[in-house]
């Protein structure tokens, strides 16, 4: 397998083949408070939460929990952007033996609905202006309690009844934790919902071994680059993204880091805070480094703190690693993961040569492989192009209430990705094509199907397809192509509102044209790969 071919990159002082110890990143929170108790753990704006007083305002929150009745395996929401209640919110939901279900901020009325009824969650932790939304649907899900969070306003909306702030819900806690038994291997600490091939999200088990493996992987393969104790992180990619959550949140607390939090990510505040912070790690998605690199008079923000980006979601452009590297001084680490594995499988080793356009070599303990796509079984030899396939700790326990997708995802312990790739001598992975129809805009993941249902819903629209097509500062963005029905009109700005009223805006069409006809197999499926083709020759 391939990364026997890869052992003999590791150095002497880290290791392939690693004990996974029985706990969870919640034990991990209480040994950094009582070894950093007095350092910073969050930083957001002008306030900063030292370690000691996190891990209280953790306890407190586990114990407002278990006061309100939640149990072992209830599901709890949260819908924030990144902040410190964020943080608060998920350790005190995974300590009280819950699982955190991750919402993203972004979604509008029915895919939030979808989300909330799939997972059964009774209680959201939801960022205030967003309320409204949570009580358009609320009708149709499980919720009773909602805890909302603003940053230092004063409520704005009407609460329902027995719904409370979130610090009224803290200061209720008395901060006694009742122990709860969790079985690290078996029980679910989150369910990361990721794209359907049906359209429809799936919520991915990630079980408090996948999590707490995927930290330990990390921590291992950068030894040596990142301090214990030391480390000023920058936080801006989202929270409820399984990559933020790894790479910016628990693998930060591991290492009894320093966490700069945004909640968005706006150009020139950022630039100002790794001026007036001076982080040193940056984990990001291409389009920041784009932003960041283009700006003139960058050097001026004092960028220079920046010792090392872990790049991930999307393909990092080669000329783009090279400018941000020059102008930082930084080193970038272009990985590969997925919801799937808690998400980190791959990356660029710091130990060793870094290969631009791979996504670099498997962490410990991860077996890869390419495989026929075919037959699924059959493997392949170096750099021919097949399916790539994963086997490790951090490969979660299957997708919630979905037994089908989930025996066809994994197979004998193998993690199918669904993505094309080849790897070479070496062991480094270089992603070809993605199997499915993927489309990556801004790091986010968008799936075809779902648009097109949407679409599918104007009644003017007869045919539709949606596809990725490059973007300078995206990486990609989505393009709709519509066949009218006949005797039927409509306009690209009716199009674009039909779908901004039902998709989150990073999903929306960027660009609608409108055909006669679309291109089909000689069974009448609609070539999806064709309409890219074309999308992405140059005019």
């Amino acid at each position: 397998m391939s990364e026997k071919r890869a052992l003999s990159l590791y150095p002497e002082h880290i290791s392939f083949y690693m004990d996974i110890p029985d706990k969870t990143v919640c034990d991990v929170l209480h040994e950094r408070a009582a070894e950093f108790g007095s350092q910073p753990a969050l930083t957001f704006y002008d306030k900063t939460i030292t370690y000691a007083e996190l891990e209280a305002a953790v306890n407190r929150f586990t114990s407002s929990l278990q006061a309100l009745g939640v149990q072992k395996g209830d599901r709890v929401a949260i819908m924030l952007p990144n902040c410190p209640q964020y943080v608060i919110a998920y350790y005190g939901i995974l300590q009280a033996g819950a699982i955190v279900t991750q919402v993203n901020p972004m979604l509008v009325e029915r895919e939030l609905a979808y989300l909330l009824k799939d997972s059964g969650a009774e209680t959201i932790v939801i960022y205030e202006p967003l309320y409204p939304r949570l009580a358009a649907v609320r009708g149709e899900t499980a919720v009773k309690q909602a805890i909302t969070v603003s940053f230092g306003a004063p409520p704005s909306v009407s609460l329902a009844e027995g719904d409370v702030t979130f610090d009224e819900f803290l200061a209720a806690g008395s901060g006694a934790v009742r122990p709860v038994s969790i079985e690290s291997t078996h029980d679910v600490a989150v369910l990361q919902y990721t794209g359907g091939t049906t359209g429809r999200s799936k919520g991915a088990m990630l079980t408090h071994r996948n999590i707490f493996a995927n930290v330990l992987q990390c921590a291992e393969f950068f030894k040596g680059t990142f301090e214990f104790g030391k480390e000023r992180y920058l936080t801006v990619i989202p929270l409820f993204h399984v990559f933020a959550m790894t790479s910016g949140m628990n693998l930060a607390i591991y290492q009894g880091a320093e966490n700069i939090l945004l909640p968005r990510f706006e150009l020139k505040e950022v630039l100002e805070t790794i001026r007036d912070k001076q982080p040193t790690v940056f984990p990001g998605v291409p389009t920041m480094y784009v932003a960041i690199t283009n700006t003139p008079g960058v050097e001026q923000y004092g960028i220079s703190s920046i010792k090392t980006c872990n790049s991930g979601s999307a393909p990092m452009p080669l000329e783009l690693m090279r400018d941000f590297e020059a102008k930082t001084g930084a080193v970038i680490l272009e990985g590969y993961g997925l919801s799937e594995a808690s998400p980190v499988t791959h990356c660029n080793p710091p130990f060793a040569a870094r290969k631009p356009g791979t996504v670099g070599i498997g962490m410990p303990l991860t077996e890869y492989k390419v495989v026929d796509v075919a037959t699924g079984t059959q493997e392949l030899p170096p750099g021919e192009v097949g399916e790539l396939i994963i086997r490790g700790p951090q490969v979660m326990k299957g997708y919630w209430n979905m037994p089908e997708e989930t025996a066809a995802a994994l197979r004998d312990g193998w993690l199918y990705t669904g993505d094309l790739a080849s790897i070479d001598e070496e062991g480094y992975v270089t992603i070809v094509d993605r199997k499915k129809d993927l489309i990556i805009a801004g790091g986010y993941n968008i799936y075809p199907r779902e648009i097109e249902e949407v679409l599918y819903e104007h009644p003017a629209v007869k045919e539709a397809a949606a596809v990725g097509v490059p973007d300078p500062y995206r990486g990609e963005t989505v393009k709709a192509i519509i066949v009218l029905k006949d005797g039927m009109q409509a306009s690209e700005e009716e199009i674009l509102a039909h779908c901004r009223k039902n998709l989150a805006a990073y999903k929306v069409p960027r660009i609608v044209e409108f055909r006669a006809e679309l291109p089909k197999t000689n069974v009448g499926k609609i070539l999806r790969r064709a309409l890219r083709e074309e999308a992405s020759r140059p005019q």
